[in-house]
């Protein structure tokens, strides 16, 4: 089989290229299709572990819409930005520091054969490939070196839908300009226009989208309204921070947003538990009256401490622990409670830690990237209902994490309640730091925090599904696959 390619392309980031990857992955699945995603490079902090590695988190979860197993062909290159000018590099789900080290515009050269046998592999053994591109496809000071947008259109000859964000404005100005800058040998891939994020009278935007359609030949498909709580986590950043709950609010959890923050989409169903508050923190005023603060993963532990120091947070966070109220520190955040940060291989950087946890962490040249189950002992505090809960997740780190070994010879010894070093406790029982990822995906966990349910991921893909089926001219989404 040689699969039928559908592309979804963007005016800007943040236009809602993901969220509809994901459901039209799901869409054409549920036509009893094959169906398998792909984006050829994808630049995010937010990562999941696969059997060969990791890809970003976006890939993963289209997988799952399009009832695929996961794997890293679906996203050959991620970039997991570390510092504003440097990115380590993952070919093909493993970690490669030659890419790492070689300049932005060399990459392409090296990485597009690669890039193009991952693409032509899933397409003859596929029905139906739906593709995300990256960023804008008219970049063109990028437009030479492009491997993610219309390079791989063109090798595909996906059928594209170019998406916008008409909530920001400029909407049709956006959806013109970027057609008007393309070749036209790439102009002809364009089969349709989508206005996401739409908060009015349709009827006021007539006649742009006629007008839109004489200039260019393309027709507006869809007019998506603005929809806040379709399920899915943000993928890039945390773009939604509105601090929000469902019902009266019960407990406020906040979560510290530092710039390197990692993996924030395993949050998404602290967003759907009835009762929870969820704010991402940024400063001191943000974390204030909180009942737990949480520190996420990082890509640079070093450097998100330095900015949480210089905001002023590490003292919040100690003030909060020393009342007994709760702290968890995942990956990353478990490295930052520690006295110290270790490195003698230069991949992170030295320093000392926030002092909740009697705990050394030392950085180590190999990385860890693995899923993992594993259950709690007895833990103690207000994180006790985890106790003996088997929960599931993964691993993505550097770093390597034991006692405190002087702290410990004076009796000042944290409590390990997870195997291998997996999860540690200080006395008082109030502060938690784990490895482990996905503590608030896996349903029993949930369950034991919160005695709450959040959405499965299949009602929100069935929900992402029903969704466009209501504002998609009918059969456009057929005709892109005949």
């Amino acid at each position: 089989m040689t699969a039928k390619s559908v592309m979804v392309l963007g005016t800007t980031s943040g236009a809602g290229k993901s969220w509809l990857t994901t459901a039209l992955c799901r869409w054409y699945a549920r036509q009893g299709l094959k169906v398998a995603p792909f984006k050829a490079q994808n630049m995010s902090n937010n990562a999941r572990v696969v059997a060969q590695g990791e890809i970003g988190s976006a890939q993963y979860f289209q997988a799952l819409a399009a009832r695929a197993e996961p794997e890293v062909r679906m996203n050959p290159l991620l970039l997991k930005p570390e510092r504003d000018t440097h990115s380590q590099v993952v070919l093909m789900g493993q970690v490669d520091e030659a890419l790492s080290r070689m300049p932005w515009r060399g990459r392409s050269a090296s990485v597009w054969p690669v890039v193009a046998r991952a693409l032509d592999e899933l397409r003859a053994e596929n029905d139906v490939l739906v593709i995300e591109g990256a960023g804008s496809p008219a970049e063109i000071n990028l437009h030479d070196s492009d491997i993610v947008n219309m390079r791989v259109a063109l090798h595909a000859q996906a059928r594209c839908l170019l998406v916008t964000d008409i909530d920001r404005g400029g909407a049709f100005a956006h959806l013109y300009g970027t057609w008007a800058l393309l070749p036209e040998a790439e102009r002809a891939l364009i089969h349709g226009f989508v206005l996401n994020k739409f908060r009015g009278d349709a009827a006021l935007l007539a006649p742009a989208p006629q007008q839109l359609q004489e200039l260019t030949g393309i027709p507006t498909v869809a007019t998506l309204p603005m929809w806040w709580q379709h399920g899915l986590p943000e993928e890039d950043g945390v773009f939604d921070d509105r601090s929000v709950a469902a019902g009266l609010v019960r407990q406020t959890i906040a979560v510290v947003a530092y710039p390197r923050i990692s993996n924030l989409d395993e949050f998404q169903p602290l967003k759907n538990v009835p009762g929870v508050r969820l704010v991402w923190a940024r400063s001191p005023a943000d974390a204030a009256g909180a009942d737990w603060i949480i520190l996420p993963g990082s890509k640079h532990t070093s450097g998100d401490l330095a900015w949480l120091r210089a905001q002023g947070l590490d003292r919040a966070i100690a003030a909060h622990a020393a009342q007994g109220r709760a702290v968890l520190g995942i990956c990353g955040g478990l490295q930052m409670l520690g006295e110290a940060l270790i490195d003698p291989h230069g991949i992170d950087g030295n320093g000392p830690g926030l002092g909740l946890l009697p705990l050394v962490t030392v950085f180590e040249a190999a990385k860890t990237v693995q899923r993992k189950s594993a259950a709690f002992g007895v833990v103690h505090g207000p994180w006790s209902a985890l106790s003996g809960v088997a929960v599931q997740g993964y691993e993505i780190h550097h770093g390597q994490t034991a006692q405190h070994p002087a702290m410990a010879t004076q009796g000042d010894v944290a409590r390990a309640v997870m195997p291998d070093g997996q999860a540690w406790q200080n006395a008082a029982g109030n502060v938690l730091g784990l490895y482990l990822h996905g503590l608030f995906e896996d349903p029993a966990a949930l369950h034991a925090l919160f005695g709450a349910a959040a959405p499965t991921l299949d009602s929100v893909f069935d929900g992402l599904v029903d969704y466009i089926d209501r504002y998609f001219e009918p059969g456009v989404l057929r005709s892109l696959v005949a």
